[in-house]
């Protein structure tokens, strides 16, 4: 009996040792992450408002571009992404700090200038490179850095968006769907939360909306399911967009100055020819009025995916999830009405299931709703979740991000989003072996 207790006495003082690593390592990071992220949120919010009452900085566009080229190649950092960080915590590849201030600087100067871009890619990078540094710095296992890298990653996503759950649960089932390190769990919830207060403390207000959801019944069950499979194929479209641009611009325009310069210029003429500049920035404002208000133009979503498409793959900096709530949004606003759905309801639903479709990412999708819009459409949110999850198929908007189970059949297929084809087909078909 005594040995017994002893070794319960030695397992504890395990668990209590990693524990206290693990919640003062994400204390640090979730801080820092909050501090450093706090401070990106308003100069992208500054950046935003100056350009609205300077509307003539759209057209210095092309000028930005160069800039930002600039700051990419004066800190080596070309070519470096959101790919880089899932590779790290896949393989070990490592995080060079200096992604941190050329991401940091890249995103405010594309806000300023009125590129179509969201804030998480920075999000992740620069959480991700601080994560991993912070890790490096208590000189930490290669196993231990990678939770380092994803703590980093929730944190500032919460930091950002005031979302501690939902950032937690998407920072640690982005990198690999189908597989949970839930060694993370604790600390990334730790970091989220010490980052969520750091920017409550600067008087960064929680991203939220009011939209009131009906009540739960057969029939709107079905008019959700309806605008849900319709917005997995939206959410599919996007992402083939995206990565269509990129490739497509690379071949067109091989030079990177000459490519930035070239987007900036497509981006402030169509701003200008359509005589609005709702979709450029970030455009959480027509989210808003979409969601909020049920208003949204019928070919906005289809605007904002071609705007953030030239952005995005002519070197501007930024990230593709804000524009896809953006295109989700308005698309449910404008189609859900058609299907008996509340339009600012749709637009919730649009929003949710055309990010889950995105990132591959169905339960964090699900929470993301039940933060943002409250837990009142909860049934509806995980219906569109689940639907736009196994329509959307394999791609995504990260293509180091891995699928590691077949969506259709509890098969391991183990491949990457966007590479990954014939796993459908032979789903489709039946025959697994």
């Amino acid at each position: 009996m005594r040995e017994t207790i002893r070794g319960l006495g030695a397992l504890w003082g395990v668990y209590l040792r990693a524990l206290g690593k693990w919640v003062g390592v994400a204390l640090a990071a979730g801080a820092l992450c909050g501090a450093i992220g706090s401070a990106f949120h308003l100069g992208v919010a500054y950046a935003t408002a100056l350009r609205a009452a300077h509307g003539w900085l759209l057209f210095l566009l092309p000028l930005v571009g160069l800039a930002v080229v600039a700051v990419y190649k004066a800190l080596g950092t070309e070519g470096q992404s959101t790919n880089d960080i899932l590779e790290e915590i896949h393989s070990g590849h490592g995080v060079s700090i200096r992604l941190l201030p050329a991401i940091f600087l890249a995103t405010l100067l594309t806000h300023l200038g009125g590129g179509s871009a969201g804030r998480e890619g920075a999000a992740l990078q620069m959480g991700g490179a601080i994560g991993y540094q912070t890790g490096r710095l208590l000189r930490l296992d290669d196993s231990d850095l990678r939770i380092t890298t994803t703590i980093g990653m929730a944190a500032f996503f919460s930091a950002l968006f005031g979302t501690p759950v939902a950032a937690t649960v998407f920072a640690m089932g982005i990198t690999s769907v189908g597989r949970v390190y839930y060694a993370g769990l604790l600390p990334c919830l730790v970091a989220s939360l010490t980052a969520y207060g750091v920017s409550a403390a600067f008087g960064i207000a929680p991203t939220a909306f009011a939209v009131t959801a009906p009540a739960l019944a057969p029939v709107m069950l079905l008019r959700v399911a309806a605008l849900s499979v319709l917005c997995a194929f939206v959410s599919v479209l996007f992402c083939e967009v995206i990565h269509f641009a990129e490739a497509g611009a690379k071949r067109l325009l091989p030079d990177p100055w000459l490519r930035a310069a070239a987007g900036g210029a497509v981006i402030a003429g169509a701003a200008l020819l359509l005589g609005t500049t709702d979709y450029n920035g970030a455009g959480m404002d027509v989210v808003a009025r979409a969601v909020e208000q049920g208003s949204a133009a019928p070919a906005a979503f289809a605007l904002k995916l071609l705007f953030t498409a030239v952005t995005l793959s002519t070197g501007f900096k930024g990230g593709e999830v804000v524009p896809s709530f953006f295109v989700g949004a308005t698309f449910g606003c404008a189609a859900g009405p058609i299907l008996g759905i509340p339009a600012g309801f749709a637009a919730a639903i649009g929003l949710t299931a055309v990010f889950c479709g995105a990132v591959n990412c169905p339960l964090a999708s699900t929470i993301l709703a039940l933060e943002l819009f409250g837990a009142e459409g909860l049934s509806y949110f995980a219906l569109a979740c689940a639907l736009s999850f196994v329509l959307s198929g394999y791609s995504g908007i990260y293509s180091s991000q891995l699928i590691l189970y077949d969506k259709l059949k509890a098969r391991y297929i183990n491949a990457q989003t966007n590479a990954h084809r014939e796993g459908e087909e032979s789903a489709a078909g039946g025959n697994h072996t």
